[in-house]
């Protein structure tokens, strides 16, 4: 069996204005490097935690490297954990898309399995990428905990792979910054353990 600690990167500006991020590197804000350390603090009084992967964005990088501290271990950048590839959504805020696509923003609200973002990425093809990688690495950590840093779409589609529910559930599932899912892989199989917890940060609320 291989335990995963499935953690959602800390705030950025663009979470907190709502913008699609996708593939922008936007780091960490100054509360979301709080939520980072309040996490990290978290695993280290609950799991021994044998390795630390994240997305190569800096702003799972950052948050993986306060959790990656507490146990003198490297971060490890992990493409199949990147955020979705927002195409030409990218820096937009809603409004903004819904001036030029109107009806495919609809879609990624109401249909989001059926959406296909001008130039960019499907749930289909980042869940594919997504569990292929969680494959992978429970193969490599059989018997271990290890720790995942990734993004509120990552994260969800991976959840919703776990679970066996379809990507048109994609917004039946909450994404928190600093959110810690956990979950168990073993015989090709999978346990949801525990999805979005953040009590770890009621102290900064």
């Amino acid at each position: 069996m291989t335990r995963f600690i499935l953690v959602r990167h800390g705030q950025t500006e663009w979470n907190r204005i709502e913008r699609f991020r996708g593939r922008a590197d936007v780091p960490l804000n100054e509360s979301g490097i709080k939520q980072a350390e309040a996490t990290a603090r978290r695993i280290a009084n609950e799991w021994q935690v044998t390795a630390v992967y994240a997305s190569p964005l800096s702003r799972a990088v950052r948050t993986a490297e306060a959790i990656a501290a507490h146990f003198s271990l490297p971060v490890q950048p992990q493409p199949g954990l990147i955020d979705i590839d927002y195409g030409d959504w990218q820096g937009l805020t809603p409004e903004e898309v819904a001036q030029r696509w109107k009806d495919e923003l609809d879609r990624w609200y109401r249909q989001p399995d059926q959406c296909r973002i001008p130039r960019g990425e499907s749930l289909d093809e980042l869940r594919q990428r997504g569990l292929q990688t969680v494959q992978t690495l429970a193969k490599q950590h059989e018997g271990q905990t290890i720790v995942l840093v990734g993004h509120t779409v990552i994260n969800r589609v991976l959840l919703l792979a776990i679970l066996g529910l379809g990507n048109d559930r994609f917004w039946r599932l909450r994404q928190d910054t600093c959110a810690i899912n956990v979950f168990e892989a073993e015989s090709g199989d999978f346990t949801l353990v525990s999805l979005n917890d953040t009590c770890h940060l009621n102290a900064l609320r």
